[in-house]
């Protein structure tokens, strides 16, 4: 009992970190909720284009044409200065129709047709809608003989609009919120167990403390039996807060499947946290260092493992890299989630290969911090 309360005396007077990483937590888990809660508009953006005809504009060549400007922007350019256009991007798309397109169309020839784009997203729209026409236009080519039926066909094929509809219940939406706040909870308890335990465990190896220890009554193995419990429950309570808050901020989704997915994996890298902050203090017992410490696995961990950046933006090198990292495991879990519609058994074999991964972290820093407790002890 001496042990505990020594324990969570210490504790009390280091809290502070602990209440700011908190804070953090909340301040950014907040601000993404508010950003996802705007209701986003798509609109399609009409592609400026430049057409260069050197057929006759009637009949089908004139049809394409009236296509590809009901469906972009058509801009004025100087001929001479289409090269110019392009490279300032003036202009996204250029079409070069042919010299007798029309008839060499009409006979069944599939002219082709030469394009210049700057190759962004609005080139490569107009690109998907030219061929759209031309894929229609040669289809129907076969079928309809006359040039005005030919071209009233396509033009009702190119109106046809599809239908569609949606028929999954995922709500993404919150489980979006709900794996950007878990994903940020990968730095917020990392940070705050390694800095408190590192501390405390620091504060218990003082020379002065270790003494007292010694000529106690108290069994040392019964001591750091207590002090590990201790640690425990610290972590426990930290993670059940932060659970807490995560139904208050994410709402009904955290009692859902996925919810519950996002809260074991939360335990399970709770009790890596703890593993690995034992492990640290166990090589580092200057107070002094424990901040920078704190900065390089904590800030490291969750700028190379998509905790601050999502990991579809991060170079394949870095993600190689994050491999080695726990956090990295941790994260890809809430990310499946996200998507996950069906829980079965192949949909949890990679989840529960990412847990599995958490698991054998842990079980290594509990090595290393057993081989090199005992080569400290035969030094000592």
């Amino acid at each position: 009992m001496t042990v505990f309360k020594a324990f969570f005396k210490v504790l009390n007077k280091n809290k502070s970190p602990i209440i700011l990483y908190t804070i953090i937590l909340i301040c950014f888990g907040a601000f993404n909720f508010q950003t996802n809660d705007k209701s986003i508009s798509f609109v399609a953006a009409k592609p400026d284009v430049y057409i260069v005809n050197n057929d006759t504009e009637e009949g089908i060549t004139e049809n394409l044409v009236n296509y590809i400007k009901d469906n972009s922007n058509f801009i004025e350019l100087d001929e001479n200065e289409l090269d110019d256009a392009l490279f300032y991007r003036d202009v996204n798309y250029i079409v070069y129709i042919p010299k007798n397109y029309r008839s060499d169309f009409l006979n069944g020839k599939n002219p082709k047709l030469e394009v210049k784009s700057t190759t962004d997203a609005q080139a490569s729209f107009e690109e998907m809608l030219l061929d759209r026409y031309l894929k229609v236009a040669n289809t129907l080519q076969g079928i309809y003989q006359d040039e005005e039926e030919l071209i009233r066909e396509i033009n009702e094929a190119l109106e046809t609009e599809v239908s569609v509809e949606l028929d999954s219940k995922v709500d993404v939406t919150s489980l979006s919120k709900a794996t950007f706040f878990y994903n940020f909870l990968s730095y917020s308890m990392l940070a705050g167990v390694i800095y408190v335990i590192c501390l405390i465990i620091s504060s218990f190896n003082s020379r002065n403390v270790r003494k007292r220890i010694i000529i106690s009554s108290m069994n040392y193995q019964k001591h750091n039996r207590i002090l590990l419990l201790s640690n425990l429950l610290f972590a426990f309570t930290l993670w059940l807060i932060y659970v807490i808050m995560s139904i208050i901020l994410c709402g009904n989704v955290m009692f859902t499947n996925g919810g519950i997915i996002y809260l074991v994996n939360s335990l399970l890298f709770t009790i890596m946290s703890v593993t690995l902050a034992l492990l640290i203090s166990t090589i580092v017992n200057n107070k002094d260092a424990i901040n920078g410490i704190v900065n390089v696995v904590a800030l490291g961990s969750s700028f190379l493992c998509g905790a601050f950046v999502s990991v579809e933006y991060l170079p394949s090198f870095i993600i190689k890299i994050a491999h080695f990292l726990p956090s990295y495991w941790f994260i890809n879990t809430n990310e499946i989630v996200k998507y996950l519609e069906v829980f079965n058994s192949d949909s949890l074999k990679p989840i529960l290969i990412n847990m599995g991964m958490l698991v054998l972290f842990s079980i290594l820093f509990i090595v290393l911090n057993s081989v090199i407790s005992k080569r400290k002890q035969i030094i000592d």
